[in-house]
């Protein structure tokens, strides 16, 4: 079979903040059961595939229509990136041709919809090999501040007093969907690449859960949703 679209969700087991936290009960299922169940009802991959190394992980999402890759230990580790992951899984994977586009989805983000998916992915074109989901950014940036030996300095000085009305658009990354072209991921190993484009999601929806506050969070936002 010609493999032409991916959905790729890593999970492993080893979440210090929030322990075992992608299989958390949320809403009536494991918080990875809403990602998975997102990329299946978009209809748009020949594969979806849950990267783990932990054996309870791969037992929960056998109830659903998904592969698991078992993911190398030394793959799980709290020093080894996401981009590291999808690049070993697709030297591993594929000898031949590549697919053509993979979908990172954390399965963390739990209040990402299918249809969110499916705009991040509309987004890749000829002309545009990266595209991830953001939420608009509603802090001042300019007003950052970081250390700098035992005090702490602006990070953007120039900008520090201008006004509101002066700010540009800024956006977060929100933790849920990135969308590449193989190759051009394979060239730059980034999610963020040359000409990337974005898909805009309410913040109410951008939350990648991580810690307690964000599951609580997370829960509040998905029961005043109604979903």
């Amino acid at each position: 079979m010609v493999v032409t679209n991916i959905a790729f969700i890593p999970a492993r087991g080893g979440s210090k903040r929030l322990p075992r936290k992608n299989i958390l009960p949320f809403l009536g299922k494991p918080i990875i059961g809403h990602t998975v169940l997102a990329a299946l009802q978009t209809q748009l991959f020949d594969r979806v595939v849950v990267s783990t190394e932990d054996t309870e992980i791969a037992a929960v999402v056998s109830q659903w229509d998904v592969e698991v890759d078992q993911r190398s230990h030394a793959l799980a580790g709290d020093s080894v990136s996401v981009v590291e992951v999808c690049l070993d899984f697709l030297d591993r994977t594929y000898k031949n041709r590549l697919p053509d586009t993979m979908v990172v989805l954390y399965a963390t983000a739990p209040l990402r919809r299918a249809e969110d998916i499916q705009s991040v992915m509309n987004l890749l074109d000829e002309d545009c090999h990266f595209a991830m989901a953001v939420s608009v950014c509603h802090w001042p940036v300019h007003q950052v501040l970081k250390n700098h030996g035992d005090h702490v300095v602006p990070v953007f000085p120039e900008l520090i007093h201008s006004k509101r009305s002066q700010w540009d658009r800024y956006y977060l990354d929100n933790g849920s969907t990135y969308a590449v072209h193989v190759d051009a991921f394979q060239r730059e190993k980034t999610f963020y690449g040359h000409r990337l484009k974005i898909h805009e999601m309410p913040r109410a929806r951008s939350i990648d859960i991580d810690t307690v506050e964000d599951f609580e969070w997370a829960r509040y936002q998905a029961e005043r949703m109604l979903l």
